[in-house]
């Protein structure tokens, strides 16, 4: 039987890199394709990288119930995880990886109990987080407060997901990722 494998972590915390090794290990797994209202960027194909749809599209598939989760990111900015996509997933044999926000793991979670594992990344510390942030050298210092403020948010939720894992060193995280996600595929 397929399974789904959901990630959430703060913004810093590694999520992505962990995500990427994992995906290389021969593990059948492929990533759930979101929806998102944005439109396509360079050569994102719809039905390939998102499920492309208008904010009224989108608004329409949020009152039909048809979403496990999503988030209206900024107006009209929305992104969102259709259950009918990861159920054809599912039925074609793919283990699925749902990269999400908190709120939305939980919510998927719930949807598909026993046959999803939900894992939390955590940084060793805020401080650590911190300065990973400040290190990418990407982000405004306001941008950097705004995501500190949200990873506290985040890190409050961790204890509902079914595992965490402490990304203090990058080898040992992807290492304890894959021993959880083979131990849960195995089962």
């Amino acid at each position: 039987m397929s399974k789904v494998i959901i990630f959430s972590a703060p913004s810093g915390s590694g999520k992505s890199t962990i995500i990427n090794y994992l995906m290389q290990q021969g593990l059948n797994l492929h990533f759930s394709i979101s929806a998102t209202s944005r439109p396509p960027r360079g050569q994102e194909q719809h039905g390939v990288e998102y499920f492309f749809l208008s904010p009224d599209e989108f608004r329409q598939h949020i009152a039909n119930g048809d979403f496990l989760e999503y988030e209206e990111v900024y107006k009209d900015r929305f992104y969102g995880t259709l259950k009918s996509q990861l159920d054809k997933q599912l039925e074609r044999g793919e283990n699925i990886v749902c990269d999400v926000d908190v709120l939305g793991g939980i919510n998927i979670k719930k949807h598909y109990g026993e046959q999803a594992l939900s894992i939390f990344i955590q940084p060793p510390s805020i401080e650590v987080l911190r300065q990973r942030l400040i290190g990418r050298a990407t982000d405004s210092e306001e941008v950097i407060n705004d995501r500190i403020a949200r990873a506290e948010f985040e890190l409050s939720h961790a204890n509902q997901f079914d595992t965490i894992v402490i990304n203090d060193d990058l080898a040992t995280a992807q290492a304890e990722a894959l021993e959880k996600i083979k131990s849960f595929l195995n089962k």
